[in-house]
């Protein structure tokens, strides 16, 4: 994979770099920002507000997780204390139905966590996607010949000055209100 990104960008490089010698003044006219989509993601309200949603989502499954837990280990105590005084087929009744409290338990706490990252890729993505469209009009009023996306992986280095993260949340929270 590395070695196609860099294949691409020498590709790029290639094509672009007679352009660029060609005509310095079309170089000096070309206006590139970037975004921090995951700064916009965190602080716009919108991004905000879904934290919050997801956080009472949260908080609300944590009051059931602790009673079952707390259920368990009740059956669990149970179980122990009268291991001794119950019949073999006594025991072993208890201890299927231990078992299967115990299934029943980690397959909730499974569909929680699974519907919770549900919710929380449904949020980001609408989210993402009405940040991305302010971007363009962005991109647009302002004149960006390029936009680019800030990432650990794709921007090593750019001049802060570039930056159009803040103002794309500002006008994201604005049109979102």
């Amino acid at each position: 994979m590395k070695q196609f990104v860099v294949l691409m960008l020498v590709c790029f490089g290639l094509i672009v770099s007679p352009v660029l010698v060609a005509s310095p003044v079309m170089a000096q006219d070309q206006k590139i920002g970037y975004v921090d989509l995951q700064k916009a993601l965190n602080l716009s309200s919108a991004g905000k507000a879904a934290k919050e949603k997801i956080k009472a989502k949260v908080q609300g499954y944590d009051v059931e997780v602790q009673q079952r837990q707390e259920e368990l280990k009740k059956l669990k105590e149970d179980l122990e204390k009268q291991a001794m005084l119950l019949s073999e087929e006594a025991r072993n009744a208890k201890e299927r139905n231990y078992q299967q409290k115990v299934k029943d338990y980690q397959r909730f706490t499974k569909d929680i966590q699974e519907t919770l990252q549900q919710t929380d890729a449904d949020l980001t993505r609408k989210i993402l996607e009405k940040i991305l469209k302010i971007v363009k009009e962005v991109g647009k009023s302002e004149g960006y010949s390029i936009v680019l996306e800030k990432t650990e992986s794709s921007l090593v280095y750019a001049d802060e000055s570039m930056d159009i993260t803040d103002e794309v949340i500002k006008a994201f929270d604005t049109q979102s209100k």
